[in-house]
């Protein structure tokens, strides 16, 4: 008994001592503790320096002087808050963009008026990643998530990600389902608004078109008009490249961003195939069948163009562009992605305006990378060169091209050339048939565009047809008005134009 009570004697102080847990307070006191000596080592390595080799560590404290001054300049530099809007939140929205880096944008802007208008506590919005670019970026991706945040603190509530509570491994199952398009305020006053007795989350997981363009409170469109402008900054990334290629194409002088949409997803879309070989024609019917929510199938390509209803070709572009008086030395940027067709399709249009650029010939490989199966970002980058282009021309009138327009707009109605596919496309046959003179088509089609150059215009509205009106991101009128007594100076005689 006595030699087995030793052997577990010796046996236990073996084990090793009870490990004591350390306290919250105790972590903390210690990392104090630390930098408080690291600094304080630092400190006398700097003084040492001086006193023995002045020009040693020199560069070391100027490098820690200059840090600590950026810092400072930084912090001084951000904007104050503004005080944060007090409501009584009656729910947490969701929403799911679809489509586009700019259909989704106008879609955030849509569901932050909303959110807005029903007192609601927004959650930051997803982005689309099942589309036609599987685009895996998440909206910090793109946009800076912390001034959209803060920079409408002031207005709404949004969060970054849905509180745990009402997840639905909590047992709570939010209401999904996609608002009514082209809504005005009482259509979410009266309808949805009472949905968030019952479910306290809503999910709306289609965006696109969902408030109305017109008849909505100046104050709404408004605060569509301050997210779009103000709180969708992009993040610092894609604005650091994206400011660059503006400096090195302004370097140049005026230059012109051509929205060339001859892209393989907008031709298959639209059934447009002119200039297109019988195997390419095909191709992009295979790929109209391959996405089932592309409802329109069998499309007659040519009376979809008679109609002004397909995007211009580069070749027809060339001409256009002569008529419209631009030449050899004209410096063009192509705001698009991979033109169908690729290089072989930019023959001709190079050929006439050699100084032709794009950003990946503008960029290194490696400056590119970063964003590179990322669609919406590489978007993102071309939406910049063509906000701060001298001249803007957009070949169909898609999402971004609208987009665009608006931005322009506000900033001074810079120059873009709204082109009037119908009437091109009726001239350009014309022409190469030989039924009209060089000089005739330069005169019909400047004659054509003299009043669709992005000046002032009122936004047009379609009674009972929505869908026919003018897009208010295009032409947002109610934000263009800012210091003028009265708008009509502006807009000219009557407040808007009704199409019956």
């Amino acid at each position: 008994m006595e030699v087995r009570s030793e052997s577990i004697q010796v046996h236990c102080d073996k084990l090793p001592a009870p490990v004591i847990p350390r306290t919250r307070l105790q972590l903390w006191f210690i990392r104090v503790c630390s930098s408080i000596v690291l600094w304080t080592c630092l400190v006398q390595l700097v003084a040492v320096g001086e006193l023995w080799h002045p020009h040693l560590l020199a560069g070391i404290t100027n490098r820690i002087s200059r840090v600590a001054q950026l810092r400072v300049e930084e912090v001084q530099s951000l904007p104050p808050l503004l005080p944060a809007r007090k409501y009584k939140s009656n729910g947490i929205l969701r929403v799911s963009c679809n489509g586009g880096l700019n259909q989704m944008r106008a879609a955030i802007c849509d569901m932050v008026t909303v959110a807005r208008l029903l007192n609601l506590t927004l959650v930051v919005p997803e982005l689309d990643k099942t589309s036609f670019w599987a685009d895996p970026s998440n909206f910090e991706d793109i946009f800076d998530v912390r001034h959209f945040i803060n920079s409408l603190r002031d207005e709404v509530r949004i969060i970054k990600r849905l509180p745990k509570r009402f997840n639905r491994k909590h047992g709570l199952i939010p209401l999904e389902m996609p608002p009514v398009s082209w809504s005005n305020e009482k259509y979410y006053v009266q309808q949805i608004l009472p949905l968030f007795g019952k479910y306290k989350v809503l999910h709306f997981n289609k965006t696109d078109a969902r408030l109305a363009n017109n008849g909505i409170p100046p104050y709404l469109q408004k605060l569509r008009c301050r997210v779009n402008f103000q709180a969708l900054r992009f993040t610092p990334q894609i604005e650091t490249l994206g400011y660059k290629l503006v400096r090195m194409l302004q370097e140049k002088g005026p230059f012109l961003a051509l929205h060339l949409r001859y892209e393989m997803d907008m031709l298959a879309f639209s059934g447009c195939t002119h200039g297109c070989t019988e195997e390419e024609a095909a191709e992009l019917k295979r790929m109209r069948y391959a996405y089932p929510w592309w409802r329109e199938k069998e499309i007659v390509s040519e009376e979809r163009r008679s109609q002004g209803l397909c995007p211009l070709t580069p070749e027809e572009m060339v001409l256009v562009l002569q008529a419209l008086g631009f030449n050899k030395e004209t410096q063009i940027y192509i705001a698009a992605g991979e033109i169908y067709g690729s290089e072989q399709r930019l023959v001709a249009l190079r050929a006439a305006f050699p100084q032709i650029v794009k950003k990946e010939t503008l960029l290194a490989p490696e400056e590119l990378r970063q964003f590179q199966n990322h669609s919406s970002q590489m978007a993102a980058l071309d939406f910049m060169v063509s906000v701060a282009s001298s001249t803007f021309i957009p070949t169909y009138d898609g999402n971004m091209a609208k987009v665009v327009e608006g931005h322009r707009r506000y900033l001074g109605f810079k120059k873009t050339i709204l082109l009037d596919r119908k009437r091109l496309v009726g001239l350009l046959d014309m022409h190469q048939n030989g039924t009209l003179s060089w000089n005739e088509f330069v005169n019909a089609v400047r004659s054509a565009h003299e009043k669709r150059m992005g000046q002032p215009t009122p936004r047009k509205v379609s009674v009972d047809r929505p869908k026919e009106e003018d897009y208010f991101y295009a032409n947002p009128q109610e934000c263009l008005c800012e210091g003028i007594t009265d708008c009509d100076d502006l807009l000219g005689p009557g407040k808007s134009i009704i199409l019956r």
